[in-house]
C-alpha cells in the first residue's frame, strides 16, 4: 500500500476501490443492525408492532438490488484488473502519464530461488548477484523466476505482487519501479528452517547510477560457473551480499530444466526426446 512502481500502484488502487465497493453494503448493515436493535428493544413501547408482516416489495429490491449491483461492479472490475495486471503480460505504459514506446529497453533479470537465498542473473550486462538487486527507474523488468528445490514467492511490494518460484518451471512478472530508493524484497511462501532470513534489498537507480553498480560488480568478484553454482545452491541461511563479475550464459537455462551437474540430462531435451519417440510410433 506504499507504492513505487506502476504495477504496485494499480494494484493498491484496485484494493482501496474493491474496498470502498464492499462497504457501500458493509456500512448500512452495521448500522441498520444497531439501528433496529435499539429502535425495536423491549422496553420501546413507542416502536411499531406489527406481527403479522411478512413482505415488502421496495425493501425487497434494495436487499437484493443493490448486493447485486455491487457484484457487478466489482466483477467488471477484477475482469479488467485481471488482464491489465497479468504479471506475464509485458507493459504497456510506465506510469499512467507515459506509454512504453516501440524502442523502450526492456531489462531481463533471471531470478533464482536457492535455499535460503535468492540469486540474481543478469544476461545482458554478464553479472550475477546474491541477495541484491538492482534496476534503473523506468526501464521496464522482465523477470524470469525459478527455484532450485523447494517453492518460494518472489515479492517486493512496492514494486507488484507476488510471483512463485517453482523448481523445474519458469514464471514471469513485468514491472517497473519509478522512484529512485531501497526497497524490501524477500519471500512470501515458507519454504524451511531459513525462510525468515530470504530477505533482499532491491535499489532503483537512476540509469547513471545503475551502469556505475554494474562495473562494479565486474570490477570485483568471481565468475558463476556451474560448479560455483552447486556450491551456492548448498543451504545457508542469512547469507551476505554476494556479486559475480561473469556468470555461465546458459546456468539459468540449465537450472530451469534441472540439468546443473555433470551428466544429467535437461528436462527439455528430455521432453523433446519423448515427443518425437511418440511421434516415430505414431507414424510407425
Amino acid at each position: 500500500m506504499n507504492p513505487s512502481g506502476d504495477i504496485a500502484k494499480q494494484q493498491s488502487h484496485l484494493i482501496i476501490v474493491s474496498t470502498l465497493l464492499m462497504l457501500l453494503i458493509i456500512i448500512p448493515v452495521i448500522a441498520l443492525t444497531i439501528w433496529f436493535a435499539w429502535r425495536y428493544r423491549k422496553n420501546n413501547t413507542a416502536a411499531r408492532y406489527e406481527p403479522d408482516w411478512d413482505h415488502s416489495t421496495q425493501l425487497e429490491l434494495v436487499i437484493w438490488g443493490a448486493p447485486l449491483l455491487i457484484i457487478i461492479a466489482l466483477g467488471l472490475l477484477t475482469w479488467i484488473s485481471t488482464h491489465t495486471l497479468d504479471p506475464y503480460r509485458p507493459l504497456s505504459r510506465l506510469d499512467a502519464d507515459r506509454p512504453v514506446s516501440a524502442d523502450t529497453k526492456t531489462l531481463t533479470v533471471e531470478v533464482v530461488a536457492l535455499d535460503w537465498k535468492w540469486l540474481f542473473i543478469y544476461p545482458e550486462q554478464g553479472i550475477a548477484t546474491v541477495n541484491e538487486l538492482a534496476a534503473p527507474v523506468d526501464m521496464p523488468i522482465r523477470f524470469k523466476i525459478t527455484a532450485s528445490t523447494v517453492m518460494n514467492s518472489f515479492f517486493i511490494p512496492a514494486l507488484a505482487g507476488q510471483i512463485y518460484a517453482m523448481p523445474g518451471m519458469e514464471t514471469s512478472l513485468n514491472a517497473v519501479i519509478n522512484q529512485p530508493g531501497e526497497f524490501e524484497g524477500f519471500s512470501a511462501n515458507y519454504s524451511g528452517a531459513g525462510f525468515s532470513g530470504m530477505r533482499f534489498k532491491f535499489h532503483g537507480m537512476t540509469a547513471e547510477n545503475f551502469d556505475q553498480w554494474v562495473k562494479n560488480a565486474k570490477a570485483g568478484g568471481g565468475a558463476l560457473k556451474r560448479a560455483e553454482y552447486l556450491e551456492l545452491e548448498k543451504p545457508s541461511e542469512r547469507d551476505p551480499v554476494r556479486r559475480f563479475a561473469a556468470v555461465d550464459s546458459d546456468l539459468y537455462h540449465a537450472i530451469v530444466n534441472r540439468c546443473v551437474e555433470p551428466g544429467q540430462v535437461c528436462m527439455d531435451k528430455m521432453m523433446a526426446t519423448d515427443t518425437n519417440v511418440k511421434a516415430g510410433m505414431h507414424h510407425e
